[in-house]
């Protein structure tokens, strides 16, 4: 009677939690072919190829930034050590478009920085020197990476906390340097948890709109909230949001895949 009843109350969870995927396929019937048409051949390849551009980016650098981040502070002795494992973790409460708000201002043509190297080189106009524009799908990369990475941190310094000191002291024993070691050795076994942090990285990133939306770069999400509000399309809409979906049904397999059979391993420490 318990297995029944609890296997009934998982298949309500099921239930309640696919309403919202269900009633966006339903939608998505119901968008007129000619809108459709036209924004699949005029908007929709934008939409989709700054997407992924944005995937890209971020995932190479919250990889960069967690990784580096959580096995130094995992493995490594130094000081401030205690105080940088704590504060690596606050821009978890940085929404990614205040952090895009901020850096406009202080690095746009108009903004504190290059209008105090204008000053200080006497440069008149943007002509006499080269800046990065930071409203581009280069500066969404950096804003997200920087507010995205302790996904990748977490996971990953978790990872190498957990690992055997004495397959590092083997390698070590044997002559690899510490590079060596933190490539073939560590980074290997952390491998499943980097990617679960990975995973729930670019979901975010696929799912953000505030950020891109700022720096005006147009991805799906920025096309799902201007084919409902501006054009009064919510079929269209829902299948710009299903393209959204299989996105990231693609990084959840992949994440599956990329683990594998593999699992974090954690024996005596010193």
């Amino acid at each position: 009677m318990r297995i029944l009843s609890s296997n009934f109350f998982a298949l309500l969870l099921v239930g309640v939690f696919a309403v919202p995927a269900l009633s966006l396929f339903l939608m998505a019937l119901d968008a007129e072919t000619e809108i459709w048409a036209h924004l699949s051949s005029t908007v929709f390849p934008v939409y989709l190829r700054n997407s992924l551009l944005l995937l890209v980016g971020v995932g190479a650098g919250t990889l960069m930034l967690g990784v580096v981040s959580g096995f130094l502070t995992a493995l490594f002795e130094f000081p401030g050590r205690r105080w940088l494992e704590w504060m690596l973790m606050l821009p978890m409460a940085m929404p990614a478009y205040i952090l895009a708000m901020v850096y406009l201002e202080l690095l746009e043509y108009s903004g504190t920085l290059q209008s105090a190297l204008r000053d200080f080189f006497s440069w008149k106009t943007p002509a006499d020197y080269w800046f990065p524009e930071i409203a581009s799908i280069g500066g969404a990369v950096l804003m997200l990476s920087l507010v995205l990475y302790p996904y990748v941190y977490l996971t990953a310094r978790a990872a190498f906390v957990s690992q055997s000191v004495c397959a590092l002291e083997a390698a070590r024993s044997l002559g690899a340097s510490s590079a060596r070691r933190f490539w073939q050795v560590a980074l290997p076994a952390a491998r499943p948890a980097i990617a679960a942090g990975l995973a729930l990285t670019l979901m975010e990133a696929a799912a953000d709109y505030g950020a891109a939306e700022f720096l005006g770069v147009p991805t799906l999400t920025f096309g799902i909230v201007r084919a409902w509000q501006s054009f009064g399309e919510p079929a269209a809409a829902a299948r710009l949001a299903l393209v959204l979906v299989v996105i990231v049904i693609a990084l959840i397999l992949t994440e599956r895949h990329t683990r594998g059979r593999a699992g974090s391993q954690q024996s005596s420490t010193r």
